[in-house]
């Protein structure tokens, strides 16, 4: 993977930067900005409302996207993928759709995002049971608390794949397997590996994946909800308007066909687009050798502070447990501070505070990290250069 070659195509790192924020937003290759541009230069319209020119052409790109996105994560048909803002929305879909009812259970991890945690949490006011399982000590998955979590009330396993705070991946095929022998349907955030990592809906046996665009090179405001199609035939309709029907009158209407009964309302059109160009750029680039290369990055910054008692890291030792995040609490010094700091001094853009997973903060009593995301774009020399910057700042 030629990373010097490859941030040729990201007009942003023109700028004097050394962007490590990716786990929230990654930066935007010029394929896909003049994708998204070109849909509304070229032909901006309608999907499945108007039967001229430019509505033809928008459906078939927006088909295109859903091929794109049914390749990349190895669904078996394309009617599998519905398209939404982001993950918090498609999970906010399957919890509304379900069909839980009180008593019902619902297991997830104690490293769960808000978005996977405040759509149970507000269905546990109605009598929906939220099952914590709590992770070993070096934040990896506890098989056997997972194990043990389950009753003949658990319908529904949902659980991060790749974390955010730590980037501790679970064993979601493990996982999945034990769901099913539960008789429990099981629903993945994959906000973080989908990006940087071949992900296979098949191979995994997931019910539901969930992921976003923005963090894959995509446009904001979108999203990705996956769900075997038996699956999603059994979903109650959630989001109701334009398109989600066949026929209506005023007593009653007709849903339509997956996908479409999912995706209500005018689309994001030019990011859906956007989305698909996103997708072919990752599998040009391999999602291999994305993996190889944050792991090369995570090494060179984990084994330059492993034995300064002034840095503590969240999650493992090993850096190959933690893709491209680089999680971590300075001792003595306000996490807002150090990442100010490192920014102030090299226009290192960092991440600090809870990264929306405040319930385990909260638990242990910490305020928060300060949080390095590496990506395909970043280079050893800007890794090299937070390791300086960052050793400054212990010294002083």
């Amino acid at each position: 993977m030629n990373v010097e070659k490859l941030r040729e195509d990201f007009p942003i790192l023109k700028k004097p930067i050394i962007y490590f924020d990716s786990a929230c937003m990654s930066l935007k290759p010029r394929q896909v900005i003049e994708k998204v541009s070109k849909y509304y230069t070229d032909y901006t319209a309608c999907a499945g409302r108007s039967s001229h020119k430019f509505a033809h052409e928008v459906e078939i790109q927006v088909a295109g996207t859903r091929k794109e996105v049914k390749c990349l994560i190895n669904a078996k048909r394309d009617s599998e993928i519905i398209f939404s803002k982001n993950t918090t929305e498609s999970i906010n879909l399957i919890a509304n759709s379900f069909g839980l009812k009180p008593g019902d259970e619902v297991i997830i991890s104690d490293k769960e995002h808000n978005s996977n945690l405040l759509p149970w949490l507000k269905l546990a006011k109605k009598g929906i049971k939220v099952v914590p399982v709590e992770s070993n000590e070096d934040n990896t998955f506890n098989i056997n608390n997972f194990e043990k979590a389950f009753t003949e009330n658990t319908k529904l396993v949902s659980v991060v794949h790749t974390s955010n705070m730590d980037g501790v991946t679970n064993p979601v095929k493990e996982i999945v397997k034990i769901a099913h022998n539960n008789n429990a349907a099981v629903l993945v955030d994959a906000a973080q590996s989908v990006p940087s990592k071949e992900v296979d809906v098949q191979s995994l046996g997931v019910d539901f994946l969930a992921f976003s665009g923005h963090k894959a090179l995509g446009p904001t405001g979108t999203g990705v909800l996956y769900g075997k199609k038996e699956m999603l035939e059994k979903l109650d309709q959630f989001l109701m308007g334009g398109e989600t029907v066949v026929d209506s009158t005023y007593t009653g209407y007709e849903p339509e066909e997956l996908p479409a009964r999912f995706e209500a309302g005018l689309q994001n059109y030019a990011g859906i687009i956007g989305l698909g160009e996103a997708c072919k750029y990752l599998k040009k680039v391999g999602l291999k050798n994305i993996s190889r290369h944050e792991f090369k990055l995570n090494k060179m910054l984990s084994e330059a502070f492993a034995d300064n008692e002034k840095i503590s890291i969240l999650g493992p030792k090993d850096p190959e447990q933690r893709a491209g995040i680089f999680s971590f609490i300075v001792s003595g010094m306000d996490i807002h501070d150090v990442s100010g700091m490192l920014s102030a001094s090299r226009n290192i853009m960092l991440r600090s505070g809870a990264h929306c997973v405040h319930s385990w903060f909260n638990k242990r009593g910490l305020k928060g990290s300060v949080r390095a995301s590496m990506y395909l774009y970043n280079t050893e020399e800007e890794a090299q250069a937070f390791i300086d910057e960052l050793n400054k700042i212990l010294k002083f």
